[in-house]
């Protein structure tokens, strides 16, 4: 008789060897469905509707509205695996209402005058290294950097560039983003092509000895902790009193598009959003252009009223 712990094992390697998740997707199952597995260890009916509701509740006590929405979607497409393969009759979530009020919270972003700072800090930074490793160093953090804001691309598809995604013949960008979805950007800057050029070649062999395009001091492949310390030493070194995150960078650069006009469905490409609902949001942070707006164009400003 197959237990709740086998049906999972089995649904993970499913998932892995059939549908080719990524790994970060991976684990989010794993770490979901064992809280799921422990929360059911005393009980039988581990399918059960109840089972499945107590549980809901209970995520909803513990963690923020995106996590609870996350950890459902796991349990979800768990079941729905054990419909598929017949081994359930009935799927609870055929009859559990689980939808919730969720706060949408407006992304973070960086002011385009700090982004200038903090870039003028690095390349400071590379100036003035005092020894080949601290200049080594400087030259790959400007080409992480630079691509990061230039390509809006999250730090997880940066982390994960393989040296043949990378074309600065053509200055093309191949990016393998959620969903195991490809899109393909382009860099249109000189400066980010030359960062990205003088890293190549610093750090060819290294580059070439990992097998990913970013790599660290022990050549292994640069670990999206390591670009956190990065962005939190400059942004002390720069003076900068925000705290800085690297998605931060994929905010800043879908909102400034916006301000110039840019239409959402590009960047939406850009982005490698499925649903321009989600590129959407950017439009309640562009503030900047919302002012600029009235304050310039609002048509009182051709009123000539007469005050007597």
């Amino acid at each position: 008789m197959n237990t709740l712990s086998n049906y999972i094992t089995e649904y993970i390697e499913y998932c892995e060897y059939r549908k080719r998740l990524d790994p970060k997707t991976l684990k989010a199952y794993r770490i979901d469905l064992k809280q799921y597995k422990d929360f059911c260890a005393e009980l039988s009916d581990f399918f059960g509707k109840i089972v499945v509701d107590h549980f809901i509740t209970s995520l909803h006590k513990k963690y923020k509205p995106k996590t609870v929405k996350r950890k459902i979607a796991s349990l979800k497409a768990f079941f729905h695996h054990m419909e598929y393969r017949e081994i359930l009759t009935e799927n609870p979530f055929a009859k559990l209402d689980i939808r919730f009020r969720e706060a949408r919270l407006l992304p973070k972003t960086i002011p385009f005058h700090s982004i200038q700072t903090f870039l003028s800090t690095i390349y400071a930074q590379k100036e003035q290294a005092e020894s080949e490793y601290q200049l080594h160093c400087c030259i790959r953090d400007i080409a992480v950097i630079e691509l990061l804001f230039a390509t809006g691309m999250r730090i997880s598809e940066l982390c994960s560039l393989k040296p043949s995604d990378i074309d600065l013949e053509s200055n093309n960008i191949l990016i393998y983003g959620k969903g195991a979805k490809e899109r393909m950007i382009q860099i249109g800057n000189q400066e980010v092509i030359d960062a990205l050029i003088l890293y190549q070649k610093t750090f060819q062999t290294d580059i070439e000895s990992c097998g990913y395009f970013f790599v660290n001091r022990l050549q292994h492949r640069l670990s999206d902790q390591s670009v956190r310390f990065m962005i939190n030493r400059y942004t002390k070194l720069a003076g900068i009193s925000q705290h800085i995150t690297p998605h931060m960078f994929r905010h800043s650069f879908a909102t400034l598009l916006l301000e110039q006009n840019v239409d959402i469905r590009y960047i939406q490409r850009m982005l490698g959003h499925s649903s321009i609902s989600t590129t959407e949001i950017y439009t309640h942070v562009s503030n900047a252009k919302q002012k600029d707006i009235l304050v310039h164009k609002h048509p009182r400003n051709l009123m000539e009223v007469n005050k007597g």
